[in-house]
């Protein structure tokens, strides 16, 4: 494993935070401020296999480089519910089964704080793209970077290495941290899947404070709709997306359409373009249109996630910029060339923040921003010709197919067992 950059940050303890990691010197966005190679690209069982296999090679101690040594990872076995309890016995006697006698043997303790560590401390390494899952890593320095909803970095899996990322200018002193978790949902709801899947009450300023709450809980102002009108559509937009999960599972994606179109609609008098049940309810029904080839509705649908998207996240924010991207794309596909070219521009400026300009994404990104650019070039200097072109070639190569719809996300960095 070879980590980069490690002279810039130490080891910190604060009360009721327990260790974590700050600057010490001043970083500024796009900063490498440290990057591990990748040793466990595998599933649960390999990879407490992977770990007891260099426990047993190495020994606990911290090797060249680790500020902190898997067994000093919280693993929370302790707050684990019955459920949760019932699997880790499986898990661990899994194991035993298939663990060498001949090698060094471990308590059941000892196995059940690995289990609980990966649990609680595994992150999902993806393909080249992110956009599937191929395994999980432990990150042991990674580890020990807290929460925040609103964080100065990013972690992201470039080239075999995991790095870590800063946002913007960070202080000397300052505390290094990241969301585990999608920031995308009002502060509640947040704190709730937080606790249950990291077993800590996160006490950020969004969340304190409720910032942006009322843009992801949002309503028309004029005229403003009273609060039962504003709970009806709730329950009605929740009810409509499971039967949206629903269509998406059995593949039924025209139906997925005309779900939301339907409950779209129904929200316009009622909720501003930012509200959480409006958002996903883009989100959704661009994609699923742009997968059936029908651009120019996807596109319309997918400029007001982003403006949406733009009112909620950190300008900065991974998530933000890979769905500008997917805009950008979608109106190109709809043969909008000002707006796809503007849209990839600033995907692309966000990737390089967030990403790096090496990560295979990016470079695409800059691939399309080129192509766009030529494109929108010829579009100002003859439309209808830019057209003709585009139509010709359209028809001498087939258009690319969008992947299709699924009802799981991109792959979260921070991987929680399911």
């Amino acid at each position: 494993m070879t980590i980069e950059r490690m002279e810039n940050v130490e080891v910190i303890t604060s009360e009721g935070k327990g260790r974590g990691l700050k600057a010490t010197k001043e970083f500024w966005a796009a900063d490498v401020i440290f990057a591990e190679r990748a040793y466990s690209a595998v599933v649960f069982d390999r990879l407490a296999a992977r770990i007891m296999w260099r426990v047993e090679r190495e020994g606990t101690g911290l090797t060249e480089g680790c500020l902190v040594s898997v067994d000093d990872l919280q693993n929370h076995v302790e707050h684990f519910g019955e459920e949760e309890q019932k699997e880790l016995r499986m898990d661990v006697d899994t194991f035993l089964q298939y663990w060498p006698p001949q090698s060094q043997q471990f308590s059941m303790q000892y196995i059940s704080h690995i289990f609980g560590v990966i649990n609680c401390n595994g992150f999902t390494l993806s393909d080249q793209r992110g956009l599937q899952a191929v395994g999980v890593g432990i990150f042991p320095n990674l580890g020990l970077v807290n929460h925040n909803c609103w964080p100065n970095c990013t972690v992201i899996f470039n080239n075999g290495k995991i790095e870590l990322r800063a946002l913007g200018k960070i202080s000397e002193g300052e505390e290094l941290t990241v969301s585990y978790i999608d920031f995308l949902n009002f502060s509640e709801e947040r704190k709730k899947q937080l606790k249950k899947q990291y077993y800590f009450d996160c006490t950020c300023e969004h969340c304190q404070k409720g910032l942006k709450d009322d843009l992801f809980l949002g309503v028309k102002d004029n005229p403003k709709p009273s609060q039962e009108v504003v709970k009806e559509m709730i329950q009605f937009s929740k009810d409509t997306l499971e039967k949206i999960d629903k269509a998406r599972s059995e593949g039924l994606y025209h139906e997925v359409v005309k779900l939301c179109r339907e409950c779209l609609e129904k929200q316009e008098p009622v909720f501003a373009d930012t509200n959480i049940y409006t958002l996903r309810l883009l989100s959704i029904v661009s994609e699923v249109l742009s997968y059936l080839q029908a651009f120019e509705e996807a596109s319309h649908y997918a400029r007001r996630m982003v403006d949406g998207y733009m009112k909620l996240y950190h300008p900065n924010n991974a998530q933000l910029g890979m769905a500008i991207m997917r805009a950008g794309l979608t109106n190109w596909h709809a043969g909008n060339i000002e707006v796809g070219h503007s849209m990839i521009c600033k995907a692309y400026a966000i990737l390089l923040v967030t990403h790096g300009p090496s990560h295979p994404i990016t470079k695409d990104l800059e691939g399309m921003r080129m192509q766009t650019e030529m494109e929108l070039r010829m579009f100002r200097q003859n439309e209808f010709m830019y057209h003709k072109m585009r139509e010709a070639a359209l028809n001498n190569q087939p258009m690319q197919v969008m992947a299709e719809p699924s009802n799981e996300p991109a792959p979260a960095l921070f991987h929680k067992k399911q």
